[in-house]
């Protein structure tokens, strides 16, 4: 599919869609739980609709109400398939190994796209720590798994991902880990497990923590909670850093529907708008942003390296030069998000330095209409059509159907708000 977007002027109202971070973690915790979960405000991406496929093979039931709520029953991980598929969900296949371990079943772990070239050797080192036999296709997937994974103390490197301890935790608290500590060294993403952690506490689980380095688990509550248990999606504020970076490009606009108290690790993009000098009101139900003379700032993404995308659209109508840390965390994602941000945007006429662990993005030259490749990543589509919008030409993006992977209503979205996009 190719997506063309015309200079545009945006305004309006919009609600962000729902986060598949925080779906994805309420679907794996309502499987853990015995009962029934009420999922309000649940989220229709790809990854959210794996997440479901998912644990409904792990033996959860799956009920679609007409008021848009879905109903998760269930009674623990009890596998009806042996096969599991993660699609490309990057949290998927780190969260889900471990909670699929806790099955004695013998299973395969698969995933597709981008996800079955990802790094996966983390388990082939931890898992057989924890009484887990695991055959790795040399530490990629597919992965065969048999358990039952029986919790102990480790060690874990936390540097890669946070997924993967977001996986030990809620296989942890699900296997009543009392007295059991995970040791972490050098975590990444921390907002994200506090996130994770939040939601165990929403499910009956409380795990603790000294620094982010030793987490501890105090068993549940979970059979003293209501039934069914309701449980609100969030709004995504990785998707909304796209909506609110547009509005300071091209708007103004109002976005609704994101917590301003979030653990998001992406609710940061406030921070960069501010600096940037654009017309910013954050309230309690709603964000106003709109369009001032914007200069270069200095960002630190080591712990959302999601923003790269949005903040390079931003930097790219920023007068000076914009440096943003944390490239290194951007590798082992859909793409290697440095490098692809570097090529596509150059098409776009925007120069950006790769110099170690920082990036350098050069803006206030123009934006130039082109045609670029969305390189089967959902969040370089999405930067790529937020910068389109007040570009000197039309810009035409190919694969632009990337973006099913976390905001499938992101182009209906622009457009809601006025923009010119053509879907062909």
């Amino acid at each position: 599919m190719q997506v063309r977007i015309q200079p545009s002027t945006i305004q309006g109202t919009i609600r962000a869609a729902a986060g598949k971070s925080s779906m994805q973690r309420a679907c794996a915790a309502a499987l853990l739980r015995t009962g029934t979960t009420r999922i309000v405000n649940p989220g229709n991406s790809n990854d959210d609709l794996a997440a479901l496929d998912v644990i409904q093979k792990l033996g959860a039931a799956i009920q679609f109400e007409a008021n848009g709520d879905v109903l998760i029953s269930s009674n623990g991980v009890k596998p009806v398939n042996k096969a599991i598929n993660c699609g490309e969900s990057g949290l998927g296949i780190r969260m889900f190994t471990p909670i699929v371990a806790l099955s004695p079943e013998q299973l395969t772990i698969n995933g597709s796209g981008s996800l079955v070239t990802r790094p996966m050797y983390f388990f082939d080192e931890i898992l057989p720590q924890l009484s887990v036999s695991i055959q790795s296709n040399e530490g990629k997937l597919p992965l065969q798994i048999q358990g039952p994974l029986k919790p102990a103390p480790i060690e874990v490197d936390g540097s890669l991902s946070s997924q993967f301890l977001t996986g030990l935790l809620m296989a942890f608290a699900a296997a009543d880990a009392k007295d059991i500590t995970i040791t972490v060294k050098e975590l990444k993403s921390k907002p994200y497990i506090d996130l994770t952690l939040k939601v165990l506490e929403d499910f009956g689980w409380k795990v603790s923590h000294t620094n982010y380095e030793q987490f501890s688990f105090h068993g549940s509550i979970t059979g003293k909670l209501a039934d069914p248990l309701t449980y609100e999606v969030e709004g995504d504020w990785s998707g909304a850093a796209f909506l609110l970076v547009a509005g300071a490009i091209a708007g103004g606009i109002t976005v609704t529907g994101i917590d301003v108290f979030s653990t998001q690790a992406d609710k940061a993009i406030l921070q960069a708008l501010m600096d940037c000098g654009c017309s910013l009101s954050v309230q309690e139900k709603q964000i106003e942003v709109a369009p001032l003379p914007l200069k270069a700032f200095h960002f630190n993404a080591t712990d959302c390296p999601d923003l790269f995308p949005p903040l390079v659209a931003l930097a790219a109508y920023c007068e000076g030069t914009t440096v943003i840390e944390g490239v290194s965390r951007l590798s082992h994602k859909e793409s290697d998000r440095g490098l692809t941000l570097q090529q596509e945007f150059a098409k776009l006429g925007i120069e950006i330095s790769l110099q170690d662990n920082l990036m350098l993005v050069k803006g206030g030259t123009g934006v130039q209409g082109a045609t670029v490749h969305s390189r089967h990543d959902h969040r370089i589509a999405m930067a790529c059509a937020v910068a389109a919008l007040k570009a000197n030409g039309t810009v035409t993006i190919d694969e632009a159907e990337a973006i099913n992977k976390s905001y499938p209503d992101f182009y209906k979205h622009l457009q809601q708000l006025g923009a010119h996009v053509t879907t062909i």
